[in-house]
């Protein structure tokens, strides 16, 4: 939908101007007018984000989101205009001028429409799924129930600025390895094909015997050079399908189990698991939310179904009375410092302030572990390079050297 920039005039004669969504100038001028506002001058706006907003049209979810970053600003900023006093209707219109992000321009304008129309913040938050999620929604309106919205919104900023770095973490911790990977592949391939069939010539040359090793580099060096289009995309089809069988539900939960049981990274992705679902929960609790509520939108959170499991067990067992600590600690999915702390945070009625500290403890741990990994894979994958290559110098060295001891 359209965002048209408008200036006008309102109530006693106050020059305004802002943004209004419509599907047409027209509907735009008429929104305007409902509003109490006559328009004077009526355009479309264009910002640099354009580009995304077209993008938007497609059906792909990934397209659709609003970068965490955006939403962190937006956010913030609207907590301390609504702690400054300013009204709510004029807070989000004093935020569309300013949002520059297309997409979340254009949302956050039509939040403003249904909530001068009567909405509640949390319900017209709530039409726009892919931008504000479950959590933002139902923290919101809990806010909104306990009369500390501003508070509640601070939180949730601070909430969603977190989560933006730890994935950022998690991404750059990835990007690396893959892209050493993708190196010593290349660097070996190239090796394959274009440097040692010139050799081998030469050394076929020679008319001497061929060591064992040389042989073996020479056959492989003929089977890549042969096969390479299998070589090279084998892996992708592999990992479209792997991908695609780790979309469904059943795929997903074997994923989510084997990658837990992988050394270092299986380490990694149960603090990321943990830091997530703590995090969430201590968020949610701090903002009134009731703790069943809160333990299902955690689980989601989550982002691992093993995790995901104990925590619905959790949550089964605070329906029928009992506590959270219990069957966390019975899943084994959870180390014996998170279940303790979840234990003093009940018995002293300060779970959420527990929580935190238990995900600030996970992000260090996180921190700590990716550090290390990337510090140990790096040497790792340099020796990789380094023995290929003295594999192929050792091939054609050894018959270089038998032909010259033979005179």
């Amino acid at each position: 939908m359209p965002v048209y920039e408008y200036t006008g005039l309102a109530a006693g004669n106050r020059t305004t101007r802002g943004h209004v969504d419509a599907d047409s100038t027209r509907a735009a001028r008429n929104k305007l007018r409902a509003d109490g506002i006559f328009p004077t001058s009526l355009t479309e706006a264009r910002t640099k984000a354009s580009g995304s907003e077209m993008l938007t049209r497609f059906k792909l979810p990934e397209l659709r989101k609003v970068p965490d970053l955006d939403l962190s600003v937006f956010t913030d900023q609207l907590a301390t205009l609504i702690d400054a006093g300013v009204p709510l209707v004029e807070s989000l219109g004093s935020l569309t001028e300013q949002i520059e992000n297309a997409r979340l321009k254009s949302v956050v304008g039509r939040v403003r429409e249904s909530v001068n129309h009567g909405s509640s913040l949390a319900d017209a938050f709530g039409e726009h799924p892919q931008v504000f999620d479950d959590l933002y929604t139902a923290m919101v309106r809990a806010g909104e129930s306990a009369g500390a919205l501003g508070l509640v919104l601070q939180r949730l900023a601070d909430y969603v600025e977190d989560r933006r770095v730890l994935q950022a973490k998690v991404a750059s911790a990835a990007a690396y390895p893959a892209f050493m990977v993708v190196m010593v592949g290349a660097a070996a391939i190239f090796l394959m094909i274009f440097v040692l069939p010139r050799l081998t010539t030469v050394l076929l040359d020679l008319n001497v015997e061929l060591p064992l090793i040389t042989r073996i580099v020479i056959a492989t060096s003929s089977f890549v050079g042969t096969y390479w289009p299998i070589i090279v995309f084998t892996p992708v089809l592999a990992f479209l399908a792997i991908n695609r069988f780790i979309n469904t539900t059943p795929g997903r939960a074997a994923w989510d189990r084997f990658k837990l049981k992988l050394p270092l990274i299986g380490r990694v992705s149960r603090f990321v698991a943990i830091s997530r679902f703590t995090k969430t929960l201590s968020t949610l609790l701090g903002g009134g939310l009731n703790i069943v509520h809160a333990l299902e939108i955690s689980k989601q959170v989550a982002g691992n179904i093993v995790i995901g499991e104990a925590v619905e067990g959790a949550k089964e067992a605070i329906t029928k009375g009992a506590s959270i600590a219990a069957p966390l600690r019975a899943s084994g999915e959870f180390p014996p410092m998170v279940t303790h702390m979840v234990a003093v945070g009940e018995a002293s009625g300060q779970l959420d302030a527990m929580l935190e500290k238990v995900s600030h403890t996970y992000d260090t741990l996180v921190d700590n572990s990716i550090e290390r990994f990337t510090s140990l894979l790096g040497p790792i994958l340099l020796f990789v390079v380094a023995f290929l290559v003295a594999i192929i110098m050792v091939s054609i060295l050894l018959p270089l050297i038998s032909m010259f001891s033979a005179f």
